[in-house]
């Protein structure tokens, strides 16, 4: 998508705005990307709307009918109300930033209303296709220490509920610091917030499996999951492999790599976990994010209560 003209003082305060969000609140650029995406569509609609491309001046005379124009055009052209929340999210925190540094201020904004976003309901899979897709996906690489490395990715999705990015961002050193009895990893999440979670023996037997047989030596301080030029694997072979594990065991589309820390979750949950430990080991920093996964856990819930409450055994009787 073709960035849209950017007034000179406008694009400086965009440019600090960056900055801040990189280095003071250490943002992932993944984050900072979004962010941009979503800044970019509101200076190309009011460069349209108000007929020139916005300066700062400009966004402190927007009222609320201009704001309300922006999410009108946003519903117009299809755009999801989860996209357009944190498109409405994204201005209110650069307009919080230009009113902090005394660069422009608006109260328009602020009394913006985000669009209402259905709740999201994680999909996990069942303890037997977690196990599986754990198992399967090493007899479907092209050779046997990339079988073993993607095994390797998968346990460490599902045993430590680590997100996607962070098990590739694991270096070597922080997986052999780990020793398969009382092993924990220290794991780097959103935000730059460390957490500690333990590895579960199985897993590191796993990853000492594949390093054993890697024919890629980046070092201590290397990557711990490699491409085929040994260089730090890609998120996207990762989800490719993913797909072929589906394909493989008839699994639905929902089942990717993100779906074995959903799994994680949910599953301890159904073991008798806490909320508040479930938490700490997914670096959630809300809890009510964790609790998303009771809503998943329902029926498990439910099945309990029947078997188990008093007044459930006296109905059945």
């Amino acid at each position: 998508m073709t960035p849209a003209p950017t007034e000179p003082g406008l694009k400086a305060a965009m440019d600090q705005w960056w900055d801040w969000l990189r280095h003071e609140k250490r943002a992932s650029e993944h984050t900072v990307t979004g962010y941009g995406h979503d800044l970019n569509g509101f200076n190309r609609f009011l460069t349209h709307h108000i007929g020139y491309p916005p300066g700062v001046g400009d966004l402190e005379t927007l009222s609320a009918s201009d704001f309300r124009a922006f999410l009108s055009m946003r519903n117009n052209e299809g755009l999801s109300r989860t996209s357009t929340a944190r498109a409405v999210s994204t201005l209110r925190g650069f307009f919080r930033f230009l009113e902090k540094r005394g660069l422009a201020a608006n109260t328009a904004i602020h009394a913006l209303r985000t669009p209402k976003v259905p709740k999201s309901i994680p999909r996990a899979l069942t303890e037997d296709d977690a196990v599986q897709a754990v198992d399967a996906i090493e007899d479907l690489a092209p050779e046997p220490w990339v079988g073993k490395r993607d095994k390797a990715l998968l346990a460490i999705l599902y045993g430590c509920g680590l997100r996607i990015g962070e098990a590739l961002s694991l270096n070597r050193e922080q997986m052999l610091a780990a020793d398969g009895k009382t092993g924990t990893l220290r794991v780097q999440g959103k935000g730059g917030k460390e957490r500690i979670v333990p590895v579960l023996p199985a897993v590191a037997d796993m990853v000492r499996d594949y390093l054993d047989i890697c024919p890629h030596d980046p070092g201590a301080e290397g990557p711990l999951f490699v491409g085929a030029r040994g260089k730090r694997l890609n998120a996207a072979v990762a989800q490719k492999q993913m797909r072929r594990v589906r394909l493989a065991l008839g699994l639905p589309d929902t089942a990717t790599p993100h779906a074995m820390r959903h799994s994680f979750a949910t599953h301890l949950l159904a073991g008798g976990g806490d909320l508040r430990t479930i938490q700490e080991l997914l670096g959630h920093a809300s809890l009510s994010t964790t609790q998303r996964y009771a809503d998943v856990d329902s029926a498990h819930l439910q099945s309990v209560y029947e078997l188990a409450h008093p007044r459930a055994r006296r109905s059945r009787s």
